[in-house]
This record gives C-alpha cells, structure tokens and sequence, in this order.
C-alpha cells in the first residue's frame, strides 16, 4: 500500500520561517516535521511514498534523496504551478491503482494507522477522513458522522456561529483508487472543498474515523511551538527528542559543549552546540545543530535554528529564531516574536511582543521594533 505526502504548501501562516524554506522542513525538536511523517509511515510498514512538491522542491528532494536512509522509497511529483489538496494527489495518479494513504507533510501526529485502515475496510468505504476531537474547530473543517461513522455533513474552516461539531478533518485520508476518477486532470481541485462534497451529494461511502492519540496541524506559530513544547512534555507517544538523553528532559547532541548543570529541561541541544558557562537555557528551549549562546545570555521557552549565534547577556523569552541569524549582545527578544533566516540583531536592540522580521534583514543598535520589518 503506497502513502502519499502532500508537501507542497508554501506556509505562509508561519512565515518568516517559511520565506526560505518550504513548510515541511520546518523543524519541530530540530528534525524536519515531513521527516516525522516519514517515521511514521515507516513505523506503520508503509515502504513506498509519493511526494508531492510545489515550493522549493529541491531542498526535499535533497534532505530525503531516495528515502533509504528512512527504511523506504520516495519518488517526487513536481507541480509547475498550485494543483490542490486532489489536485497533487490526482497528478501522482497514475501510481495509485490500489487503496492508499494521503497525509499532510506539515502535521506532527502518532495515529495508530492500522487501526484506521482496519475501520475503512470493514466500513468498505471508498474515502475515510481521519478525524480529531479539538476544541477550536474554527481552523479546521468540520465533519459530523453517524454512529456508524458514515459522514452526513461537511464544512471547511467554519466562521464561528456556523460551528455544527467538534470533529475535526485532520488531513489524513485512505482512498479507494476509483475516486481519482472524481477529480479532474491537470487543474486546482480541493479534497475538503470540492471532492469530499461531492461524493456526499451523490451518496457515495464516504467514512470518519475518529483517532486517539495526537494530532497538531503546524498552519501557524502558534501552533508551531504548541507541537514542539508537547513533543517536549512527552505528550506525543512514539516521537522521541534526537541526541542523548542526559535525564529526564534534557537531550543532547554529537560534540555539544554545555554544562550539564546549566540546562534547565525540557531542553533539546543540536550537534556542535556551545553554550558559555554562565548562560541559562531554560526549560521548553531547543537549540539547533551549530548554535552558540554566549556568557550571561538567557534563552527561555525559544527555538533558535541552526547555525545561529546568541550574543553576551542577551535575553530570549519565547521567541523563534531562523537560521544563521545574529543576535547582538544586550539584546532583547519578547514572547511571540519570530525572525527569519540571516536576520541580525544588533547590541541593545529590541523585538517587541509578536513581532515578525524576515529574512536577510538588520535590526539597528539599540532600537525597539514595535512593528514586523519586511
């Protein structure tokens, strides 16, 4: 049975760590998120997976190669332009000419697959949509199901006065080869705004199951760090931290240079990390592969990507930092504020709450930004 990964979103909720790098490499706990996708699908027995890629293809096709260092084979189907949730999935059709999986590049998630597939068999539906019980079915589309689990109704991303359930459609789908057949060639097509519906309107066995276990869809920041901290609260079963677990919480990379005793868990450290003796790295940080953080800093409740370094006495207070930026010393990053790749910081300066900087930018010695700087 073939498993399709839909990665080719651009993710432009989550920008600035977006603009350069296409949503799927986003890393939760310093691995790429598509990357526990892959483990998952590997883990459920899945060997052959159809990628399919629109945004910065290369830089997946180049971190996954073939997939055998993962334990599976991966081919790629490249959009020339935006196809669609079916859309992609149609374009790799041909592939697909037994039952098979789609899933989302850019969700974390631990749901027992084989569990779902047994329930779409023994449902002999043609689609199953994988559901989740949430408590903010406002980003989500919205599914209401029968006892038996066959779907009676279906709204995508409803305002809040037209919130009829609390069943969230995650994404994840297993799909009969015959409903490639609803989808037409070559244009745009949706698989919760124009397939789903339509198989409903002519009342075809469309099923939900509704998982245990975890589900977080990465579409924003917010929902960015909720996945990392729960990865780090132990509360997604089956995705360990990567390095060495040096006690409870903490984990440590390859030629990582940091006492032990300044670590304060849950705390994630990459390969070839440096952190001055004086520095505090507080609980609920992760510190990509490469990073350094220099005496008398404080790093708290932040993400600081690979290739970064964090100035003297510089403070980071739930903060996302992107790739081989440069903080200043003295400087100050507040809750919710996020830079993109290359982005420098000088001695002093401040990032207000929430505030975004993208890419390739410079923030001035000792001024408040109040306001995102494009």
């Amino acid at each position: 049975m073939k498993a399709v990964i839909m990665a080719g979103g651009k993710g432009t909720r989550l920008r600035p760590l977006t603009s350069k790098q296409p949503k799927p490499m986003v890393p939760i706990v310093t691995t790429p998120c598509m990357e526990h996708i892959i483990n998952l699908l590997e883990s459920h027995g899945f060997e052959d997976i159809l990628a399919t890629l629109e945004f910065m293809p290369e830089v997946i096709q180049e971190y996954f190669g073939d997939g055998s260092k993962w334990g599976v084979r991966i081919e790629y189907y490249v959009e020339d332009e935006p196809l669609g949730t079916a859309g992609s999935v149609k374009f790799a059709g041909a592939q697909l000419t037994e039952r098979f999986l789609v899933i989302s590049g850019d969700t974390l998630t631990n749901v027992d697959l084989e569990k779902a597939l047994t329930f779409h068999k023994e449902c002999r539906a043609e689609a199953t949509l994988i559901l989740k019980q949430v408590d903010e079915p406002s980003d989500f589309g919205i599914v209401v199901v029968e006892d038996d689990g066959r779907v009676t109704d279906f709204l995508e991303k409803p305002d809040e006065e037209e919130v009829f359930s609390y069943t969230a459609n995650t994404g994840i789908y297993i799909l009969e080869p015959g409903v490639l057949g609803d989808i037409p060639e070559g244009q745009e097509y949706d698989f919760a705004e124009e397939l789903f519906p339509k198989l409903l309107d002519e009342g075809r066995a469309v099923y939900g199951y509704v998982m245990e276990g975890y589900w977080e869809d990465i579409g924003n920041i917010e929902q960015y760090m909720r996945a990392q901290k729960d990865v780090l609260d132990g509360k997604v079963q089956g995705v360990r931290p990567p390095g060495e677990r040096l006690r409870e919480g903490v984990y440590v990379g390859r030629d990582t240079r940091a006492g032990e005793n300044l670590l304060e868990g849950p705390v994630v450290l990459g390969d070839n990390v440096w952190v001055a003796s004086s520095a505090r790295v507080g609980p609920y940080t992760v510190l990509g592969s490469n990073a350094s953080v220099e005496a008398g800093a404080s790093v708290v409740g932040s993400t600081v990507a690979e290739d970064s370094s964090i100035g003297e006495e510089t403070k980071l207070d739930g903060t996302l930092i992107g790739r081989s930026c440069r903080i200043g010393a003295g400087a100050s990053l507040l809750e919710g504020s996020a830079l993109g790749d290359g982005v420098s910081v000088e001695a002093g300066a401040v990032i207000s709450p929430s505030v975004s900087v993208y890419p390739d930018q410079s923030v001035e010695s000792g001024t408040e930004v109040a306001e995102d700087v494009f």
